[in-house]
């Protein structure tokens, strides 16, 4: 098994990947291929389960993020590692080449077994 990211190139559509430590914002290991910015889609992506992560906490829900699926001309998903790990995997796959479920499926599993 290789890296993380080389275990989701073969997704249809795929545009970028990282994993991202959401405590710093720092990526841990990434693949993109120049359309897109990883090191700020990283960062951005911190943002957004930092934010996710304070909603849950303040309506007091014992829950946690299972995935965050953002749409736009390429699709995003963000996979947070089960329990406490601040750690998350993103990947970004052109929606009109791709299927979002089988991206959705193919990130959990890489998620599992890390």
């Amino acid at each position: 098994m290789g890296k993380t990211t080389d275990q989701l190139k073969d997704l249809p559509g795929y545009i970028a990947s990282c994993v991202v430590d959401s405590d710093s914002g720092m990526t841990l290991e990434s693949d993109a291929s120049g359309r897109l910015n990883i090191e700020m889609a990283a960062a951005g992506n911190t943002e957004v389960v930092k934010a996710k992560r304070k909603t849950l906490k303040m309506l007091g829900l014992k829950d946690e993020i299972e995935d965050i699926l953002i749409t736009l001309a390429s699709s995003t998903t963000i996979r947070p590692l089960p329990g406490t790990s601040p750690v998350f995997v993103y990947v970004a796959v052109d929606r009109n080449v791709g299927n979002l479920a089988l991206t959705r499926m193919k990130v959990a599993e890489v998620a599992r077994s890390m």
